[in-house]
Formats: C-alpha cells, sequence, structure tokens
C-alpha cells in the first residue's frame, strides 16, 4: 500500500521563493519616518506593501497619497498607491495574511530615561496573535541588546512554529537619516542578525532585494548592539566637541577654526563640530537604552553619562552666551527681543523631537525676554504650553531684534543678509560670515 500523504512544506524555500520573485506580501508596523520610507523602498522594488498604523489620521492621509514625511513626495506615494503596491491600514489582521513583518515602532524613553518598549511589546504581540509557519519578522525599531531573544522569541515560540525552520525572526537596525538626499533607504547597507543562521539569510535576502549590500552578523544581539554603538560613537564625539568649544571660548580660540586644522589630517581623524545640544529620535535617546541595560548588569557606562551631561548642558551654556552678548550690549534678558533662527533639531527639516531649541527658548521667556522665532520647516510650535507661529526673516525683522540667535542652520536663510542687519548675532553653527560693518557684534558657539 502506497503512502498518499501529502509531502511536508519547505517553508523556507517557499518564502525565500516568494522574497526573491518579489511577491512576498510586506507589512511594515508603524509609519512614521522609519516605517514609511522603507514601505515605499520596498514598494517601488515591487513588493506588495501595507502600511499599519494606528494613528488614523495619519492612515487617512496616506491612504489619499499626502506623505508627512519629507524623504518620502507625496506624488511618490500616490503613484504606489495608484499602481497597487501600496496601501494604509488601522486594521491589525493584516498582519495575519502577510509573508514578512517589519516592525519600526517608536522607542522613547520613560521619564526617569528607562527604555519604553512598550509599542513595541503591543506591536509584537498583535503579530504573534497571528502568526503562521511561512513568516518573516524583524524589528528595525532601536532598543537595548537583548530585546529580540528575551522579548519577540517568547512570544512567537508560544504561538507555534519552529524558529528558524518555519518561522524566521530577526533584527536589522533602521538607519534612516532624516533629510539626507545622499543616503536614502536604498542607499545604506543593512545589518542583520537572526535568531538562527536561517533567519539571517531570509532576513538577508529581504534586504538584498532593496539595499547595496547586507552585513549579516552572529546573533540579534550582535545587531541591536551595532546600532547602540552607531549612535554612543556620535553622541561621546559630540559631546567632545561641544566641551572643547567651552575650553577654547576660555582660551580666546574659534574651536572651529581648531576643528577645520585638524581635519586636514587625512587619517587617524573624524571631525565633530559644537551646537547648542543634541535633538532627534536617535542621538539623545538610543546611547542610554545601552547604559540602562549595563546598570541591570552591574556596570555603569562613564563615557555615555558624562556624553549625555556635557550635551544636555549646552542649551545652558548658549543662555550664557546670550546672556553675556546682551549685558556687553547694555541689555538685559528681560524685555530684550531675540529672534532665533531655526528650531528643527538639524538642518534642512521639520522635525523637532528633542531639539534643544525648546530649552533654550522656554528659558529665554522665563527670564523675561521677549522671543520669536523663524524656520521655513516649523511654521508653529507649542513652548510651555503656549503656541508660537514663525516669522519670516526680513530687514525688519532682524534689525527689530535684541539679538539674533542662530540654532538651526537651515540653508533656507540668508546668513549674509542676518550679518548685515543683525545688531548681535549669537551663532551656535558657526554659519554668519565674518561681520563687516562696525555696529553689529558676532558671538560665535
Amino acid at each position: 500500500m502506497s503512502d498518499t500523504s501529502p509531502d511536508p512544506i519547505d517553508h523556507a524555500t517557499t518564502l525565500s521563493r516568494l522574497i526573491a520573485t518579489h511577491t512576498a506580501r510586506l507589512t511594515i508596523i508603524g509609519q512614521g519616518y522609519v516605517g514609511l520610507p522603507l514601505a515605499v523602498e520596498f514598494a517601488k522594488g515591487g513588493f506588495p506593501v501595507t502600511g499599519l498604523d494606528t494613528d488614523r489620521d495619519r492612515v487617512t492621509a496616506l491612504a489619499t497619497g499626502r506623505s508627512h514625511v519629507p524623504d518620502v513626495p507625496s506624488e511618490e506615494l500616490q503613484a504606489l498607491l495608484k499602481a497597487g503596491r501600496y496601501r494604509a491600514t488601522t486594521d491589525a489582521a493584516v498582519l495575519a495574511d502577510s509573508d514578512v513583518i517589519v516592525i519600526c515602532v517608536p522607542t522613547p524613553l520613560g521619564k526617569s530615561k528607562d527604555p519604553d518598549i512598550s509599542y513595541v511589546t503591543t506591536a509584537s504581540k498583535e503579530a504573534a496573535s497571528r502568526v503562521h509557519p511561512g513568516q518573516l519578522i524583524v524589528l528595525e525599531s532601536t532598543t537595548y541588546p537583548g530585546t529580540t531573544e528575551e522579548l519577540l522569541l517568547p512570544l512567537f515560540q508560544a504561538n507555534g512554529g519552529t524558529i528558524g525552520e518555519d518561522l524566521f525572526l530577526a533584527f536589522s537596525p533602521e538607519r534612516i537619516d532624516p533629510g539626507n538626499a545622499a543616503f536614502k533607504v536604498g542607499d545604506i547597507p543593512k545589518v542583520v542578525g537572526g535568531v538562527t543562521p536561517a533567519c539571517s539569510r531570509m532576513a538577508a535576502g529581504l534586504y538584498g532585494e532593496i539595499v547595496p549590500r547586507v552585513h549579516e552578523v552572529s546573533t540579534p544581539k550582535v545587531a541591536e548592539l551595532a546600532k547602540l554603538y552607531e549612535n554612543v560613537f556620535r553622541n561621546v564625539n559630540i559631546a567632545l566637541a561641544n566641551e572643547f568649544s567651552v575650553m577654547c571660548r576660555y582660551l580666546g580660540v574659534d574651536s572651529r577654526e581648531v576643528i577645520d586644522a585638524a581635519a586636514t589630517k587625512p587619517f587617524g581623524f573624524m571631525p565633530f563640530y559644537p551646537g547648542p545640544g543634541i535633538g532627534g529620535h536617535c542621538i539623545p535617546v538610543d546611547p542610554l537604552y545601552l547604559s540602562w541595560k549595563m546598570r541591570l548588569n552591574g556596570y555603569q557606562a562613564r563615557f555615555i553619562s558624562l556624553a549625555d551631561d556635557i550635551n544636555h548642558s549646552m542649551p545652558g551654556h548658549v543662555l550664557s552666551l546670550v546672556g553675556e552678548a546682551l549685558n556687553d550690549s547694555g541689555l538685559a534678558f528681560k524685555g530684550a527681543r531675540i529672534l532665533v533662527l531655526g528650531v528643527a533639531y538639524k538642518r534642512g527639516i521639520g522635525d523637532t523631537r528633542e531639539s534643544p531649541a525648546f530649552e533654550i527658548i522656554a528659558a529665554l521667556r522665563r527670564k523675561g525676554a521677549e522671543v520669536s522665532y523663524a524656520d521655513p520647516h516649523v511654521p508653529a510650535l507649542w513652548v510651555d504650553g503656549a503656541p508660537i507661529k514663525a516669522v519670516d526673516v526680513t530687514k525688519d525683522e532682524l534689525e527689530r531684534a535684541d539679538c539674533v540667535l542662530v540654532l538651526t542652520d537651515h540653508p533656507e536663510f540668508d546668513y549674509a543678509a542676518v550679518a548685515q542687519h543683525g545688531r548681535l548675532i549669537v551663532d551656535t553653527r558657526h554659519r554668519v560670515p565674518s561681520l563687516t560693518h562696525g555696529r553689529g557684534r558676532l558671538v560665535r558657539l
């Protein structure tokens, strides 16, 4: 009597074929600054992609082709919607029909600077409750080392499937740099670390369809640490540049001139420049995920702690510079008209997350200053519960101000005009050219 039972399904081969032929159904959980550009890149590559988000207003906008992310033009989104390669939804039921699930949700810090992974937990539970054999799940959200294996792995194991055989789980850190036209999603190599070698290969195969190079590492923890180390490196070096600028001020030397001189060395040096503080979704947050994890292991990450202290002291240092400059001009904070140029955390974008401008503006107002701001990317903002609308950088606005404070060096600003019409300028980004008239005064960080 012959055996008529069906052959077991080779889920690894089936999923690999779906990925290679761009017919795998992808769901990207989270459609913010990370998830939307990733979803669009896969959709441009020919994959059918669904963007899943809990924000109904965001999903409604995306479904009509309106992008909230500057790196994703609305026209590009509309073309993908029309072609049927992208759609947006709030319905988590889509996860059950997905071949690949990528989690790109926020990982902020709590009030005590401990990791808040509630969004990751919620997204992972949603996916795990609908898991089926033949799925690849990738976590991209930046988090503490061990998250993939300690949190996600038990959830997916408990809901069926053998990891590395018919279910694949990996971590691949996001490397989005908002506003960077030279390096977008499709230009940046990806790091992947799977729970098993088969998981790594599956994730590498997926990303290899849209990026130039994929670097496989031995475990998810290595990939998690690689992301944290990237931003610890930046955080520490920015702190060094910030402290160096303070030291140079004591010595009466322009720190930018010193750094530019050092940067002429073709090896062994990488220039970092001082600023009014750190902002964004990575540098102020990610290193603290690592230091928190190390405290649990009985180790104090001293460099991270020191860098965090220095970088968060810079808004106070900027405030002191403004106060000294006003005093030297015979003015006080109280009643001084201060025009702030730029409130986004970096040039060329409208992202204000963790921007030091909020702390600086709030402190100036508490001291009695009349603060206005200009930012071509941020038309309005709330500071200490009060709304402020942006103004245009006109000749009259510059001449009316007792002090022009440059916090974000947007390329749209006319720095020559600032130099020409500003009476007192405090430049934290070294963008305003040296003054050529006698009535103005320029103070640089």
